[in-house]
């Protein structure tokens, strides 16, 4: 079974900036899709951004537009986004997810990731 494992969270005050980290093993050499979601406190999951790995196309919620900036190293099955101009409606966990071997045709769906991460917390403060 493929594993997923993040990194990279912690606290931030307004305006910083933060790293995350992601790895995959276990699932094939090359993932199509690979994707960040997030999840505030009583909110349900959203995507955050992905990349289909194997043309290198990256995709951005309307939310982080402009401030995030999601980067792959496809042979490796890593991802990372880093995180610009963080707000306190950025915090949340922050999960990475790993497609099927196969045609991902909506990145935001989150069934479409059958392996996800434990999640790294992201906290924002004024």
């Amino acid at each position: 079974d493929g594993i997923v494992a993040e990194s990279g969270g912690g606290s931030v005050q307004v305006g910083g900036s933060l790293m995350l980290s992601c790895v995959a093993s276990g699932i094939t050499d090359n993932i199509p899709f690979m994707a960040w979601f997030r999840q505030a406190p009583g909110k349900a999951r959203e995507p955050v951004a992905a990349v289909a790995t194997t043309v290198g196309i990256r995709y951005y919620s309307d939310s982080v537009k402009d401030r995030f900036t999601v980067s792959q190293d496809g042979a490796k099955n890593k991802l990372f986004l880093r995180m610009a101009d963080l707000r306190p409606e950025d915090t949340a966990m922050y999960y990475c997810a790993a497609s099927r071997p196969k045609y991902v045709s909506n990145w935001r769906e989150a069934p479409n990731y059958p392996y996800w991460g434990q999640g790294t917390q992201v906290t924002v403060s004024s």
